[in-house]
């Protein structure tokens, strides 16, 4: 695998400016699309499909939302939120200077469900949101909320590996080079020699309170106008199958099922692959 180029911008927030780093892979020249991850994963999710996105002569950042990954950490928990991370992306996205296209992983595509009804020169020219929904029931929030909760520290990488395999084994079943690629690019290292998750421990703050609910954002849904494709984990919790099935109702939206998966398909396997490149290629 060949390694990225590594970006960065710095990006006006009402908080105060902040650092958004990312990975690109593909020609500078090319048609950009931006990948954005999950809760608490990072922009490197993505390696596999951007270097396919590249072949194609696509420029694909891959950025590490704030928090997360090479990006900066934010001084106030609270402001650990969507419309933080929307407002970033909407900087980086406005640098670009030229149409776009998002695929969003979980809360990656959250962010781009806010940039799609949002300002047009922020807007993505197609989407793809890769399990999730305009609706996230409360009783799948509660079970990130448990796993935020954990104090998580491991003695070697083989540890954290396997911790990975077990609370993401609703990825489907991965090649063993997979799994290691996700756990080598989601770990730091603490001064004390131990592994310990990537992100800033303070994205919890909020989310526990948040999950008393079901997420409702069919407002933000109903605005937006654009192609997208979802795929949804056939056994996932996060974007339920009603829910998909009225997504699937709106103009220009299609719906891909993958079986034997739950929250989320990693778009690590040549088939989900394929379907986003088709999907992009328009």
């Amino acid at each position: 695998m060949s390694e990225p180029r590594r970006g960065a911008i710095r990006v006006a927030l009402p908080s105060g400016p902040l650092t958004i780093r990312w990975v690109e892979w593909g020609p500078p020249e090319g048609e950009p699309v931006l990948c954005v991850h999950g809760l608490t994963r990072t922009g490197r999710d993505f390696d596999a499909l951007a270097q396919a996105l590249a072949a194609r002569g696509r420029r694909v950042l891959c950025p590490d939302m704030p928090g997360r990954g090479e990006s900066d950490w934010l001084a106030d928990p609270a402001l650990y939120a969507l419309p933080t991370y929307i407002a970033a992306c909407a900087g980086l996205a406005a640098a670009l200077g030229r149409p776009f296209d998002w695929v969003g992983t979980s809360m990656g595509g959250l962010i781009g469900l806010g940039l799609a009804a949002g300002e047009e020169r922020t807007r993505p020219r197609r989407m793809v949101l890769n399990d999730v929904g305009p609706l996230v029931p409360a009783g799948a929030l509660r079970r990130i909320a448990a796993y935020l909760a954990l104090d998580l520290s491991f003695p070697d990488m083989a540890g954290w590996e396997a911790h990975l395999r077990r609370i993401h084994a609703p990825f489907g079943p991965l090649p063993d080079g997979a799994w290691r690629h996700l756990a080598e690019t989601s770990a730091r290292m603490t001064a004390a020699g131990r592994l310990v998750p990537h992100y800033d421990p303070a994205i919890a703050h909020g989310f526990s309170a948040a999950a008393a609910e079901d997420l409702s954002l069919w407002e933000l849904w109903e605005r937006i106008a654009l192609p997208v494709l979802v795929l949804r984990g056939a056994e996932s919790d996060i974007l339920p199958a009603e829910v998909a099935a009225r997504m699937a109702e709106k103009p220009g939206v299609r719906v891909e099922a993958i079986p034997g998966v739950g929250h989320a398909p990693a778009l690590l396997e040549a088939a989900e692959i394929a379907l986003v490149s088709r999907f992009l290629a328009g």
